[in-house]
Parts: structure tokens; C-alpha cells; sequence
């Protein structure tokens, strides 16, 4: 770790704010195609269990073609945790420090949620009027709320986590995946720390 590295950590250790317990993470497919990424995402994860105690991230993906690939890339990336990777068409929950979406935009991770919450109202399993935020979070692929969310390369967010990350707090960076360094990262956390969170109020 570099000098400036170290003088961001204890900034961190000795600031009042707590830093994020869960980190959100959103890169894309083609940010994956560049030379050490998926070498820099696995230092990533290293650097933000310093902090968090779960990460989640979204891949967005132009073609669908090409999920199948990075399925395989990301199971078998050298993580420090456990890691859950979901696509598009997978409905089952993930539970795992560290947990990966690929192309599974926040309206379509929702509308599976309902359509689930449907079939068991349709079997008799679950009435309309008892349904309520528990059950819908219940039904999402990646319930967990995130404190922290990262966009890198421009301000600009997809539709990653529409419910979940309603009262997150946002950090954009305009660093392109490829030159994401652990200064970038503590900088995030650093701002997360100075924020005051309201949670909607």
C-alpha cells in the first residue's frame, strides 16, 4: 500500500462516520474485456472486506451472447468469499458474501419477484391483502440493501437494484475500470463516511 493509500485508511479508521457494510459495485461487460480485469475485480473484493461484510455486483451486458462466458469468468474468479453468480433467467436467491449479477437489470429481478408472489397467491398459498415489502424483498434475487453503491466511468446508473438501492448512497467516479486502483476505492469509502445519511427523510 502507498503512502497515500495508508494516509486514506487511517482517515477512514479514525473518522466518526462507519464505513459501508455492504458495497455495490457497477461495471460493464466490456469493462470485463480489458487486460487484468477480472485480476483488478478480485482486488476489489479484497480491498472492500477491509470494510464491508458483503459485496454485490452488476455487470451490464449489451449482448446477451455473452453471459454465458462471463458466467464461467466470474465462477471461477479468484475471490477471498464465497460468490453467487445470477443471470437473467435465474430466479433463485443469492446469499453469499460476495454476490454477482449479470445482465439482471432491477426491473426484470422485480417483475420475477411478483410474478413468484402471483403463483403462490394463484395457489392458494398467500392472500393479496397480506402481501407487503417483506414478501416482495424476500423474492428478490439479491435482497440485501446496499449501503454503498460505485459507478465507474460516468455518472450514469442502470437499473441494477432499482428497490434495493433506494436509499443507498451514490458514488461516482469517472476512473475507467481498467485504472480502478485501492486509492479510488478508499476515496469512495472516505466519501460514504463524510455523508449524512437520511434514508429517504
Amino acid at each position: 500500500m502507498g503512502l497515500y493509500e495508508r494516509y486514506l485508511a487511517a482517515r477512514i479508521r479514525h473518522h466518526e462516520g462507519e464505513p459501508p457494510a455492504h458495497v455495490a459495485l457497477v461495471i460493464t461487460e466490456r469493462d470485463l474485456l480489458e487486460r487484468g480485469a477480472y485480476e483488478t475485480l478480485a482486488e476489489f473484493f479484497r480491498w472492500a472486506f477491509e470494510y464491508a461484510e458483503r459485496v454485490t455486483v452488476y455487470v451490464s451486458v449489451l449482448d446477451a451472447a455473452a453471459v454465458p462466458t462471463l458466467r464461467r469468468e466470474l465462477e471461477e474468479i479468484d475471490a477471498p468469499r464465497a460468490v453467487a453468480v445470477r443471470g437473467p433467467d435465474d430466479r433463485q436467491s443469492a446469499d453469499t458474501p460476495i454476490q454477482i449479477g449479470i445482465g439482471l437489470g432491477g426491473k426484470h429481478e422485480f417483475t420475477s419477484a411478483v410474478r413468484t408472489l402471483a403463483e403462490h397467491v394463484e395457489s392458494g398459498d398467500l392472500e393479496p391483502s397480506m402481501i407487503d415489502d417483506d414478501d416482495v424483498e424476500a423474492h428478490l434475487i439479491f435482497p440485501d440493501e446496499p449501503d454503498l453503491v460505485i459507478k465507474t466511468g460516468a455518472e450514469r446508473l442502470s437499473d441494477f437494484m432499482i428497490w434495493q438501492s433506494v436509499y443507498s448512497e451514490l458514488y461516482f467516479t469517472d476512473v475507467n475500470w481498467r485504472n480502478v486502483r485501492k486509492r479510488d476505492f478508499l476515496r469512495a469509502v472516505r466519501e460514504f463516511c463524510n455523508r449524512s445519511r437520511r434514508f429517504g427523510r
